[in-house]
């Protein structure tokens, strides 16, 4: 690993830290918890209070289901659908409000993706 993709990882690491400290999720609004992978995004809703994850989806879960293809699992089109899919499953387990955890990450392309189809499934953030 190159001395640049390891400082990388530490910044983004050291800016989730830094937001962690802000954020957390509890019983009435869990946090909505975002890791991208340079080949696919997961993300998961956890009450922090118990430390227990209540649903997840990921672009690999998307993929083994046929509701996506491969190529795209990393794309932002591949984010839209985990957005909506983890909007679903929360409003099946009755989550309406959750609190968007970026981790680290910048707000833009498949993260604004994601949390966009989210909204647009039903969850409130």
């Amino acid at each position: 690993m190159s001395s640049i993709a390891r400082t990388r990882k530490e910044h983004r690491l050291r800016r989730h830290r830094s937001l962690r400290h802000r954020l957390s999720g509890d019983a009435g609004r869990p946090r909505l918890a975002v890791f991208r992978s340079l080949r696919n995004i997961y993300c998961q809703v956890i009450d922090d209070d118990r430390g227990a994850t209540i649903c997840a989806c990921s672009s690999m879960d998307m993929v083994r289901a046929g509701a996506l293809e491969a190529a795209r699992a990393g794309s932002v089109a591949g984010a839209e659908t985990v957005g909506a899919e983890i909007a679903r499953r929360a409003k099946e387990k009755g989550i309406t409000k959750v609190a968007f955890d970026r981790g680290g990450f910048r707000y833009h392309g498949r993260v604004k993706a994601l949390a966009d189809a989210a909204r647009k499934g039903g969850l409130d953030f």
